[in-house]
């Protein structure tokens, strides 16, 4: 196991290299002067200008100013700084929790959810019960994000008031929107992978066995059917939990929450490079990370898979 975790995190190297890579290319090729953009309407001279660029490694070659990144953040933790002074790792230390505990409960309704809809769907194949989840599921993923968003503020925030539409200034309270909006989709497809998986699980030899022995159906389904068919979810599951922090950006915007989400967009349009690249850099080593994770978590889940 241990050699394996070696080689996978070896493995990860030129991802997050080409990946970084790729996303500080398109940052930085941008078209406009960050320099200028900060002046905005005041003058300023072409002292501070020049000063400003060298300070922030603007004059340097594309693949220099990539390289001195990376070996910042690396070897010294540094995200860099904003062209107002501030250190990124500030930012992303402030914006931080309200991301993962907006992405931990979309992960909650998603696994839940989608987990018991598929269960249900597949349980009692070509009911009236797997009809309603299949459509409520097609509905659920067709709607864009926004409509979502939208309809629920509207519903359960302004018209009925259970719930508060922008902000997090009431706890927990406040994630219960969002994380379902950022969850609708994914909730679907867990849901139907789930249902297809365990339907082909319930019809194989191994669970004909158990059932001719007279176990109960409950424990046939969880011991033998559930347990094969979780593979693929998992598998997912753990992508679309890393995917979600960059999904978090359209859903924290909407409901005005101090996420890393809200900051990337907003930085965007100020052209605060060195926050983006920052955030997105985290991002992207969230993502190696969770991917590790559940590759280890094959081998709990089925015995037969082995890590040499």
């Amino acid at each position: 196991m241990t050699g394996y975790i070696i080689r996978r995190l070896l493995q990860f190297i030129p991802v997050v290299i080409v990946a970084t890579l790729i996303v500080y290319a398109m940052v930085f090729l941008m078209p406009g002067d960050p320099i200028r953009a900060l002046s905005g309407d005041r003058p300023m001279s072409e002292q501070v200008q020049d000063r400003l660029r060298e300070q922030y490694n603007l004059n340097d070659p594309f693949l220099i100013q990539y390289g001195k990144y990376m070996w910042g953040v690396f070897t010294q933790g540094d995200f860099g700084t904003t062209f107002q002074g501030r250190p990124v790792l500030d930012i992303i230390q402030q914006g931080l929790p309200v991301t993962l505990t907006l992405a931990a409960v979309a992960f909650c309704f998603q696994a839940i959810i989608g987990a018991i809809a598929g269960i249900l769907a597949a349980v009692y194949k070509d009911s009236f019960i797997d009809r309603f989840v299949q459509v409520s599921l097609v509905v659920a993923v067709a709607l864009p994000t926004l409509a979502i968003a939208f309809l629920l503020q509207l519903t359960f925030g302004l018209n009925l008031g259970w719930f508060p539409i922008a902000g997090t200034r009431d706890g927990m309270v406040s994630y219960i929107l969002p994380g379902i909006v950022l969850a609708a989709v994914s909730t679907g497809i867990v849901a139907r992978m789930l249902r297809s998986e365990l339907i082909e699980a319930l019809q194989s030899d191994y669970v004909r066995t158990a059932t001719a022995k007279g176990m109960k159906r409950s424990r046939v389904v969880t011991r033998h059917g559930l347990r094969n068919s979780l593979i693929p979810v998992v598998t997912f599951l753990g992508a679309d939990l890393a995917t979600m922090m960059g999904g978090a950006i359209v859903v924290e915007s909407v409901f005005n929450m101090p996420g890393l989400g809200g900051q990337v967009f907003r930085s965007i349009q100020a052209q605060e490079n060195t926050i983006v690249v920052g955030i997105v850099t985290l991002m992207v080593l969230f993502y190696v990370v969770v991917n590790l994770l559940v590759d280890l978590l094959y081998a709990v889940l089925d015995p037969r898979i082995r890590y040499e």
